[in-house]
């Protein structure tokens, strides 16, 4: 443990000599006080210690430090303590023993031939390979490198910008070690987790931290809400992208994928039951299939005297800007100017929302859509068609 200096400067007042001679006779009298340890953070913290006359840390209170000699620290003499320490090691330690094998590199070459790399995980023992759509992006082809040093040419299944995953498929006869996907429902705001990769190039890198916050939304690089996120403390660089997020009972719960720049200890990870979704998708189809009406639309504000008119509760919608001719809005008659309150029910605040309620299971099913239009509600029934690739709404 680094203990780190936190002032030059010796300690002369009475005040302080009287502070240091407290800590003096409390030394010698063989024995410090604990309050009960009652989470790791408690358990970790390494009380204050004065420092004597010649700057030096008082070697009674359980330290060596001075200029020449690295310092330490004597782990308090109580067995509740040594027990939280060495549960949370193992934790770690038999999650990273457990997932370990089962996390790659990526190296992978663009169209221009610019090379990059980033980590991933199999979940399958014939080659399936998780890993984040940016880290893929263009490239068809890869190479795989094992936690053993082995290394295997790949290709890409299928990709999903929408929720920067991608799936990729080890090309050689081999049986290799796999990870299993757990239910990230079940993760609870402070729980450990510990994520594996490649920051940096540096292989099978692990850190530890907690989940900070579930449910995140973040902006996807095309501009497409990604939705479920896992916020974390756990320290992730570039090369982490694609690696797994595990739970300390050595199931993957997200796929780690982006950090806020310039902000320390705020890191993201793809739920592990959006990751389920999406790879059903990619191995039947080869891309994820997705509603599509043929509008495009804007959130708008609903004035309060418009709502009390037409008994609407939510103050905004979405406001319809164009309508694709020939596509299932057109055919139900839907305009522009038009405004949609709700998809089956839901209700449609905004753009996001009008997206994420056009899923894949409502392709070619009849659905209802709620509208607004010259102040009064009327319900359009459409049949959805397949989203075509950069499509809108």
């Amino acid at each position: 443990m680094q203990v780190h200096k936190l002032n030059d400067r010796t300690r002369s007042s009475p005040e302080a000599r009287a502070h240091s001679d407290r800590n003096r006779s409390l030394a010698t009298a063989g024995r410090y006080r604990h309050d009960g340890y009652r989470s790791l953070s408690d358990a970790l913290r390494i009380r204050n210690v004065a420092a004597d006359e010649t700057g030096n840390i008082d070697a009674n209170d359980g330290f060596v430090l001075n200029e020449n000699s690295a310092s330490r620290a004597e782990i308090p003499d109580n067995p509740d303590d040594t027990a939280l320490l060495d549960a949370y090691s193992r934790a770690v330690t038999a999650v990273v023993d457990h997932i370990g094998p089962a996390v790659v590199r990526l190296d992978v070459a663009g169209p221009n031939g610019r090379a990059g790399s980033g980590s991933g995980v199999i979940l399958s023992p014939d080659g399936l390979v998780v890993t984040n759509h940016h880290v893929v992006a263009a490239s068809q082809r890869m190479r795989v490198t094992t936690a053993d040093g082995r290394q295997l040419n790949a290709r890409v299944v299928g990709t999903d910008p929408d929720t920067d995953l991608a799936l990729a498929r080890v090309d050689e006869n081999v049986v290799l070690p796999a990870a299993a996907l757990g239910d990230s429902r079940k993760l609870r705001r402070g729980q450990l987790v510990i994520a594996i990769g490649n920051p940096l190039g540096f292989e099978s890198t692990v850190t530890a931290g907690v989940v900070s916050a579930l449910g995140r939304s973040l902006r996807a690089s095309n501009g497409r809400l990604v939705d479920d996120l896992i916020q974390t403390d756990a320290a992730l660089n570039p090369g982490n992208s694609g690696g797994p997020l595990v739970a300390s009972h050595g199931e993957v719960v997200g796929i780690n994928t982006a950090i806020i720049q310039g902000a320390q200890g705020i890191c993201f990870a793809i739920a592990a039951n959006t990751v389920k979704h999406v790879l059903g998708e990619l191995v039947r189809h080869g891309r994820v299939r997705r509603a599509w009406i043929g509008i495009a639309a804007a959130q708008t504000a609903l004035p309060a005297r418009l709502r009390h008119l037409a008994g609407v509760a939510q103050e905004s919608a979405v406001m319809v800007a164009s309508v694709e001719p020939g596509s299932p809005a057109a055919t139900a008659g839907i305009t522009p100017g038009d405004v949609v309150l709700a998809i089956e029910g839901a209700p449609v605040t905004g753009a996001d929302e009008l997206v994420r309620n056009l899923t894949g299971e409502r392709i070619d099913r009849t659905i209802a859509i709620e509208l607004l239009r010259d102040g009064s509600r009327r319900t359009v029934s459409l049949v959805p068609h397949e989203r075509p690739r950069r499509a809108a709404a």
